[in-house]
């Protein structure tokens, strides 16, 4: 199959690299090129921690970077493609701007798919002539660690395109669960609703950011805290994603003035050294503010 993902950012560049590993040849497409090189680099770059890690083989390695080429041209990268992931940032208007530049230089049988994480789907596949074809999935970060992949059903999706995404997500390694499309879907809506009220407990001053993540990881079994998921997903994206729920079903997800200010700050958690957690080589060496530490 040729797998075409627009955008080589996080998102993007994990998709690329767990389709080619499951053997399928895949086209990776940004703006510019510098941004399709650093793609391609990340993604040899967990493909070498895998070999390190003994998870990858040196030949895995080698075959599944011989399988991704890179471009900035997208009518060129979408002409042959079965399949279309759109990876670009969240804003529903971009969304409906790139589905329908897709459309106009795919094939007629391309399913064409976003990676939106709470935008309304429907709203996004109805830019495309035949909407029928469009539909969510939603892949969760880091791609190639992470086993869900939410698929979003959509108004206008056939149930063809249904079968032909979940069948996609079984045959890349992960598990599909499938959600009718509704604000959040079932992830984001979920996650975001203890993320907020984490965050609000930190707001109050009932517990630290450390011993609030360690009762949900020792007590509930999650692999990572409420507020250290936050920071690491990116506070202007749980931002965005609480506004668009709020705007949808209402003031149980305004986001907590904590949130506002950290993101007006710019400390927007992993990729800007610091959040509710001070981060440094990608670890946590402090926290933030008030609850500040020495470790």
């Amino acid at each position: 199959m040729n797998v075409t993902v627009l955008g080589a950012g996080t998102m993007g560049h994990g998709i690329a690299q767990v389709s080619a590993m499951a053997g399928h040849s895949v086209t990776m497409r940004d703006i510019e090129r510098d941004i399709v090189e650093d793609g391609l680099e990340s993604i040899a770059e967990n493909l070498q921690g895998g070999v390190e890690r003994d998870k990858v083989t040196e030949d895995e390695k080698t075959a599944t970077l011989d399988r991704i080429s890179g471009t900035t041209d997208l009518p060129d990268a979408v002409s042959d493609a079965d399949l279309v992931v759109e990876a670009v940032p969240e804003d529903v208007e971009l969304k409906k701007e790139t589905f329908s530049e897709v459309e106009a230089h795919a094939p007629e049988e391309a399913v064409i798919a976003s990676n939106t994480s709470s935008l309304p789907v429907t709203e996004i596949v109805a830019a495309l002539s035949d909407s029928g074809r469009g539909i969510g999935l939603h892949f969760f970060n880091p791609v190639h660690i992470m086993g869900l992949v939410e698929v979003v059903v959509g108004e206008q999706t056939s149930d063809e395109t249904r079968k032909f995404a979940e069948e996609f997500v079984a045959d890349i390694g992960k598990t599909a669960v499938t959600v009718r499309d509704s604000p959040g879907f079932a992830s984001s809506r979920l996650g975001v609703s203890l993320g907020v009220e984490a965050m609000r407990m930190v707001e109050e001053g009932v517990a630290s950011p450390r011993d609030i993540d360690a009762s949900m990881e020792l007590g509930y079994n999650h692999p990572m805290g409420p507020i250290e998921l936050g920071d690491v997903v990116g506070l202007d994206v749980r931002l965005d994603i609480l506004e668009h729920l709020r705007e949808e079903l209402g003031e149980r997800f305004r986001p907590p003035q904590i949130l506002r200010r950290k993101v007006r700050a710019g400390k927007l958690g992993k990729k800007t050294g610091e959040g509710f957690y001070v981060w440094e080589d990608g670890e946590i060496v402090a926290t933030s503010g008030d609850w500040g530490d020495d470790e």
